[in-house]
């Protein structure tokens, strides 16, 4: 009887603050992952993405088909270097989040899958789904029961005990002004864009004029892969960033490396990005009407900041079982030190055969310090070798994280 009146009272609530749908998604990593039909195409898996403006579809398979009429063509930019990304470009699109449907949207076809999105996230990800879905709405972020909730601005009602910010609308991308301390114990106000699109807590610019300094304690690596490249840079700790009243001790962070940046990032006068491993630790409401932001830590908030510790990066080399082949190793680090290549095939880990684990999994070991070394088999062409990486923390605090203040 309980469970029925706090149903009740559960959609008393919604109907009062104008809920317009509620879809599930689910969590790959921090990435939030929504199914959406196209024009009522079978179901795509598609990446909900704040950084980019309309959805973007990277990858298709021979079971998906995709009813769309191609107008143009245009490049694509963003971080990174050295690769010219073309997408075609369709208009009037019908898109449909379960039987939420939306009119009017502009998809884009990648003509040249950059990202591997499947590959890299063991799981089929045909592309991301941009901002303009969200925009004519309240969107509820609700990490913690894993559903989307699209209100009607003009009849939505702020939930209590949720903090409350501006946010900056420019361009089809969200602002947020946060406070933060930075390495020589600054305290700044900084303009941060959000990204969920980027699975990582934030990245800061290096080439600004009072550019937030790079700790000394650092660990060179690649960042990852933006539209127009590689991104290289190094993941460090700062002592604290905050989201209005909630701040975050100590949290691993990303400095890119200034050629790797694009010249329109440069210019611009962001200070950087915060993107899904912070965002995942909040339940949140974004207004694009009123132009807020209000959130509250969730059970994820303490959750701890990770890197890969390994240095190795692996995708699933097939589907649906699981094969692992190493794409790139960071310079320096435990995997180059211990002899890993490219292109290596990980048969085991610690004794135990690479197919029982999940990409997940594999990714949790590379990012777990120890004391002993972890043991690998990989297969090189013919040949089966076995080596040993020291898992130690360069990046290791002598105080723990304390979460918020």
């Amino acid at each position: 009887m309980l469970t029925g009146l706090c149903w009740l009272v559960s959609m008393a609530v919604f109907a009062r603050q104008g809920l317009v749908a509620s879809v599930p998604f689910e969590l790959s990593g921090s990435y939030v992952i929504i199914k959406a039909s196209i024009n009522n195409s079978a179901p795509l898996n598609l990446i909900l993405d704040t950084g980019i403006r309309n959805t973007i579809i990277t990858e298709l398979y021979p079971v998906d088909s995709l009813d769309i009429q191609i107008e143009k063509k245009q490049p694509l930019t963003g971080l990174g270097q050295g690769v010219d990304v073309q997408a075609m470009v369709s208009s009037y699109n019908q898109i449909n989040l379960g039987k939420f449907q939306q009119k009017n949207k502009t998809v884009l076809i990648l003509e040249k899958d950059i990202f591997g999105l499947s590959q890299h996230n063991g799981m089929q990800i045909n592309g991301l789904a941009g901002i303009d879905i969200l925009r004519d709405y309240v969107v509820e972020f609700d990490f913690t029961n894993k559903r989307l909730r699209f209100y009607d601005p003009l009849q939505f009602e702020v939930p209590e005990k949720y903090g409350s910010r501006d946010i900056i609308l420019e361009s089809n991308k969200v602002y947020i002004l946060l406070n933060m301390l930075d390495p020589d114990a600054k305290t700044r106000i900084i303009k941060m864009l959000l990204d969920t699109g980027a699975q990582l807590t934030a990245w800061f610019q290096t080439v600004r004029q009072n550019a937030i300094p790079v700790p000394e304690k650092r660990v060179q690596a690649r960042i990852g892969e933006g539209f127009s490249g590689e991104i290289y840079g190094y993941f460090a700790r700062i002592p604290m960033i905050c989201l209005d009243q909630f701040c975050i001790r100590n949290p691993i962070v990303v400095f890119p490396d200034s050629s790797t940046i694009s010249e329109i990032v440069k210019k611009s006068d962001r200070d950087g990005t915060i993107g899904s491993e912070l965002m995942f630790r909040f339940n949140y409401f974004l207004d694009f009407y009123n132009k807020k932001i209000h959130f509250r830590p969730n059970h994820l908030f303490k959750s701890e900041f990770t890197y890969n510790i390994a240095g190795i990066e692996v995708m699933q080399t097939l589907f649906p079982y699981q094969s692992y082949e190493v794409t790139h190793v960071w310079k320096d680090s435990p995997g180059e030190r211990a002899g890993i290549l490219p292109g290596d095939v990980i048969v085991e880990i610690n004794n135990e055969k690479a197919f029982n684990y999940s990409l997940s999994e594999i990714r949790g070991i590379f990012q777990t310090k120890a004391k002993n070394p972890l043991r690998m088999l990989v297969r090189r062409f013919d040949r089966d070798i076995v080596t040993e990486l020291d898992m130690k923390d360069k990046l290791k605090l002598a105080i723990r994280n304390q979460g918020a203040d």
